[in-house]
């Protein structure tokens, strides 16, 4: 083997097309052949996105941990927002039937978001309440810095239809672009990880502020909703900032080199923002968000030569430069990579353009049982519709991907994400039960 690489069949439907085998054919291209391939790497889930908001908030990367992100706006803080560097997901059942009870949860939700986001303690506060009640404010954030938090909340499909019962009377404003997704080859959806009725995501640069904001939200929705699962994240592996430094997954490759930037306005509304013409109306303005916990099998990975591990990804570990290319944000030549290689078969040119403006984070939950390491991925991704994003990139990466050696979907939602709060009469939700 040359070390160019094995000699590429030419003609229609060959590895040379834009076109990627099939399972069988994959398979000729071991792993093993792929130690003479001089290979290169980048990092789950190529395909990216950006946005606008960091030039409206004008916060950066590297803002003081002080700094407070505006909670209203015409889009909800959280997505196009500069990466924080911890988060906490959560996904909720909602317990009770009464439209009515879950309007006034989501008012009281958003009313202590304003505080909380802000650096202010929800209601009467921590501490100088009567003595004989608890307080309105758990307290563990007393003395901390906004830390750039940001809430978004998402409606998931259940809210609208749940064991066939329009519970709330918003059944038919379900939007076609919120689907359910298919189980892909490979997946290993753990039901306990995966679906909820709502979903809070919260990020921020400490992890307890963010920790306590949703601790808060489920004290006051005691009664309404409950948790139904939560993931802690650190190490954000993408980011919205290309000028800054491209973060790495515990892989070890960079992520989000092509992730769209926070300043992107055009690509925003291409690819992340919903518009008045999708549909449905309450939904101009937000967005679609898929969020995916990928276990990593970090231990096999660790004993996988660099040369493989980089024909597996398509880019170099070190600097992150595609297959034949020498800096990390060279345009990449997917047909010098092997047909099954990450990068190649996510990018948006192999997608019909399906790009995503991806959140994701690292995570590390104990151990499996099996003396390995419970760790891996916690991918959020945000799209205009979840038809023409992530379902067509994952459909190709389940088939054949050749990364799925070392990872595994395990758990697995979908939420629409409404448009922002525009002021203090707004809350999350308004548009869709008005």
């Amino acid at each position: 083997m040359s070390p160019r690489g094995p000699e590429r069949p030419q003609g229609p439907g060959s590895p040379q097309g834009p076109e990627s085998p099939d399972k069988g054919e994959s398979r000729t291209f071991s792993r093993r052949a792929l130690l003479g391939w001089g290979g290169a790497g980048l990092a789950i889930g190529v395909t990216a996105s950006g946005g606008a908001a960091a030039a409206a908030i004008g916060i950066a990367d590297d803002a003081p941990a002080g700094e407070a992100v505006p909670f209203h706006g015409a889009h909800q803080a959280g997505i196009a927002t500069p990466v924080q560097d911890r988060m906490h997901f959560a996904a909720f059942d909602v317990t009770t039937g009464d439209r009515d009870e879950l309007i006034a949860l989501l008012k009281k939700w958003t009313r202590a978001a304003e505080e909380m986001t802000a650096g202010r303690a929800v209601g009467g506060g921590a501490v100088g309440g009567p003595p004989e009640a608890p307080p309105d404010d758990t307290g563990e954030a007393l003395g901390l810095k906004p830390s750039r938090l940001t809430l978004t909340v998402g409606f998931g499909p259940t809210l609208f239809t749940k064991d066939g019962k329009d519970r709330f009377g918003i059944a038919s404003r379900r939007p076609p672009a919120l689907i359910d997704l298919p189980t892909f080859a490979g997946d290993n959806l753990d039901p306990a990880r995966s679906g909820g009725d709502l979903c809070v995501q919260a990020c921020a640069d400490d992890p307890q502020v963010a920790v306590h904001a949703v601790r808060n939200l489920a004290r006051i929705g005691f009664g309404e909703v409950t948790v139904r699962w939560s993931q802690l994240g650190f190490g954000k592996t993408s980011s919205t900032t290309p000028e800054a430094q491209t973060p790495r997954n515990l892989l070890g490759f960079k992520d989000g080199t092509r992730n769209i930037s926070g300043t992107d306005t055009a690509a925003l509304n291409e690819h992340v923002w919903a518009s008045p013409e999708d549909g449905p109306a309450w939904m101009a303005g937000g967005s679609y968000l898929v969020a995916r916990r990928i276990a990593m099998r970090i231990e096999t990975w660790d004993r996988t030569s660099l040369t493989e591990q980089e024909a597996i990804f398509g880019r170099t570990k070190g600097e992150g430069a595609p297959i034949g290319k020498k800096r990390e944000h060279d345009e990449p030549n997917l047909n010098a990579m092997l047909p099954d290689a990450h990068v190649r078969l996510a990018h948006p040119d192999a997608n019909k353009g399906a790009r995503l403006l991806r959140r994701g984070y690292s995570y590390t939950d104990g151990t499996d049982g099996l003396g390995r390491l419970d760790a891996g991925l916690f991918f959020l991704a945000y799209q205009r519709d979840i038809r023409r994003g992530f379902l067509p990139v994952q459909t190709s990466l389940a088939r054949i991907d050749a990364l799925n050696e070392y990872i595994q979907h395990v758990g697995s939602a979908v939420f629409a994400i409404p448009p922002g709060v525009r002021d203090a009469a707004g809350w999350w939700g308004k548009e869709l039960f008005s």
